[in-house]
């Protein structure tokens, strides 16, 4: 693996910068969230020590407080700040939630839904029927209502109230009397519009809170008016009972402005009752965190999702309790009701990347809980205050990776240059032919490449002298030893012709003669490889077929080594190359030479030549030992021999590097290796064909 690969891998390292931002970033929304749990929990606290002792806040009747669960449906009145003008139209009702009662008397058609609020201590009902045949009252049948009608039933004083609401055709409606016998209230404090719709009739009505003494019922009352006398009653109470009606759950105006002062933007401030009834309900504008919420602040919008996404826990999380109409639900609420403080997170039923924090406190009277205070905020709320936080860290990271990536890349890249130069310098030092050039640059950068640089230059100048030597000492010898060689050779030549000879010196003389012609072989095989390129370089290539020329050498090598079987395997007739036959003669004689060496004696050496494709390949096959699998590479480099120490031929390693050098002159390959079947061994060349033009 390259240098600039390596350092590229360790960049990677600069990966931990935004690993340990976000690690900052998560430890930061941490502490923010549990700063807000605390600041939650203090703020549900705060508000349920002022409600202490004050269940008149929470209860405008206190009967409420020990009433049992009751079982028939109350009617709950939402606080609403804009005016509701009494048209009969449901304008203004839209997001008012709208219960619905159907007819358990055999009357598909009939059906009731009804809305209520409230606004500056008056209550308005908004109620639509559904029914096929509207009924009106018909006063020349009598004075008492006869057509479809409401019935309303109030509770003051521990005595109830009813009211009717009729009329001979659509408009304004007033409420008058269900029985002479009343407490004395004002029935025309009751008013309305009653209007046709498509499917029966709307009544819409305005009754000042004081009247009901929190408790409500009512009963729709439809006419047939083919029978006249049948009459199909709905609502939450019955005609006949006079126990009294289901409790009316309101906000208290006094309540709502107790809490207005704890109200913060983007929390939610809820009061319950023991009942889960809620009777109170904040809301502070968000302000600049609703903004930023909505994505329209500063933060891109990929950086918030990948803050979000970061943050995300999976810890036990639940979606946030969806609750029946006008009550409250949460773990933190059943707690408080129980008596004790809690805190829980879930997550958003409507984003589900947000959490929802909760808090709840129990409102105690006399040392009882009667209600709860619960306080819920969104994390958005605090975690759009780390958003740009967080996308400064992310630039920041982001950068410093790019600056360091790029920083290392440059650095490699100069180092990779370097390293590169000093190997390439290096390489062209040596020659192919293994003579020394004296140019390898100094590099003056004072570092570890430099000193290397140096270390290799200082190293190279000393084998550089030592190449100069080892290269001219076989000359100098030859030189040296030829004129004490020629004074040996005068000397024995005249003591042969000498007439004093006896047995004991021609033994003598026999053995310096001997040791005379082996030094003449030392020298001119040291005169061989002082001028081996010179040699090769003067040759020119000339036309050779291959064919007359082996024949003319397998004659040679027959008579030159009898002691082996040599074969001559070519059936090819014509075989043209371009080559010096000289060169070439000599290569085959290397081959020859390292043959006949291995060959045991009357061991068979075959010389082939083949056609394969546009080569002609040229092939000495000898028996004999095989070659190691160690020695394989480096049987071409000069100085390598193979033989045995105690032959008395003379070898210094230069036949197999001769070969290679008069085969990479004529741009041809050069091969030795193990035969397939493991008798012995197979040296071969190969030759370009030579093309012949018209």
């Amino acid at each position: 693996m390259s240098l600039r690969r390596q350092l590229l891998i360790v960049s990677l390292l600069l990966l931990s910068l935004p690993w340990a931002g976000c690690q900052f970033a998560r430890e930061m929304e941490v502490a923010l969230r549990e700063g807000k749990e605390r600041s939650l929990q203090a703020t549900a606290d705060a508000v349920a020590a002022v409600l202490r002792d004050r269940p008149d806040l929470i209860y405008p009747n206190p009967d409420r407080i020990t009433s049992a669960e009751e079982l028939r449906p109350s009617i709950y009145a939402t606080p609403l700040n804009e005016p509701i003008f009494v048209d009969g139209y449901d304008d203004g009702w839209e997001e008012v939630n709208t219960p619905q009662l159907f007819s358990e008397y055999g009357d598909p058609a009939l059906s009731v839904s009804y809305q209520a609020v409230t606004r500056r201590g008056k209550l308005y009902l908004l109620f639509k029927i559904v029914d096929s045949e509207v009924v009106y009252h018909n006063p020349g049948l009598s004075r008492e209502p006869n057509g479809d009608r409401l019935k309303l039933r109030t509770w003051k004083n521990g005595r109830r109230q009813d009211y009717v609401i009729a009329t001979a055709a659509p408009g304004k409606v007033r409420a008058q009397y269900d029985s002479p016998i009343h407490p004395g209230t004002d029935a025309g404090r009751i008013r309305g519009q009653w209007q046709d719709s498509e499917q029966g009739y709307t009544l819409e009505l305005e009754i000042p809170l004081s009247d009901t003494g929190d408790r409500l019922g009512f009963s729709v009352i439809n006419v047939n008016g083919k029978e006249g006398e049948a009459i199909n009653p709905l609502g939450n109470i019955s005609l006949d009972e006079t126990a009294a009606p289901p409790w009316l759950i309101y906000t208290p105006e006094a309540l709502q402005k107790v809490i207005a002062p704890f109200g913060q933007p983007g929390r939610q401030l809820q009061v319950s009752d023991n009942r889960h009834w809620l009777v109170a309900d904040h809301r502070a504008a968000n302000g600049a965190v609703e903004r930023r919420s909505d994505g329209k602040g500063q933060t891109f919008w990929l950086l918030r999702l990948l803050y979000r996404s970061m943050l995300s826990e999976d810890d036990s999380q639940t979606r946030a309790p969806t609750a029946e109409f006008g009550k409250t639900a949460g773990d933190e609420i059943d707690q408080a009701m129980l008596g004790s403080t809690a805190i829980h997170r879930y997550i958003d039923a409507d984003y589900a990347s947000r959490t929802i924090l909760a808090s709840a406190s129990p409102v105690y009277n006399q040392e009882k809980v009667v209600g709860a205070v619960s306080i819920r905020e969104s994390s958005e709320a605090y975690l759009s205050l780390t958003d740009q936080a967080f996308s400064r860290i992310f630039g920041y990271s982001l950068a410093a990776i790019c600056i360091g990536v790029i920083g290392l890349l440059g650095y490699a890249s100069i180092l990779s240059w370097r390293i590169g130069a000093l190997s390439k310098a290096a390489s062209k030092v040596v020659h192919d032919d293994g003579y020394m050039l004296n140019n390898f640059p100094r590099s003056r950068v004072a570092d570890e490449i430099g000193e290397l640089s140096r270390s290799y230059a200082d190293l190279l100048d000393k084998l550089h002298q030592y190449n100069d030597y080892l290269r001219t000492l076989s000359q100098k010898l030859s030189h040296e030893l030829r004129t004490p060689i020629a004074v040996i050779q005068t000397s024995l030549e005249n003591l042969e012709t000498s007439s004093e000879q006896n047995v004991e010196n021609k033994v003598y003389l026999t053995r310096a003669r001997e040791g005379l012609t082996r030094l003449g072989k030392i020298l001119n095989a040291m005169s061989e490889a002082s001028g081996l390129e010179d040699s090769i370089r003067g040759n020119n290539k000339v036309s050779v077929d291959l064919r007359p020329f082996l024949e003319e050498l397998y004659g040679a090598y027959t008579t030159l080594y009898s002691d082996h079987k040599i074969f001559l395997e070519c059936t090819i007739d014509q075989a043209m190359t371009l080559a010096a036959p000289e060169l070439l003669a000599q290569a085959l004689d290397k081959f020859m030479d390292n043959a006949t060496s291995f060959c045991p004696a009357s061991g068979k050496v075959i010389i082939r030549l083949r056609e394969i494709e546009d080569d002609w390949l040229v092939e000495v096959i000898n028996e004999g030992p095989l070659l190691p699998d160690e020695m394989q590479s480096q049987l071409f480099n000069s100085m390598v021999s193979m033989r045995e120490k105690s032959t008395e031929v003379v070898r210094l390693g230069l036949g197999l590097h001769i070969a290679q050098l008069i085969a990479a002159y004529h741009g041809a390959r050069i091969d030795i290796r193990n035969l397939d079947d493991g008798s012995g061994v197979c040296s071969s060349l190969s030759l370009k064909k030579e093309t012949l033009s018209d």
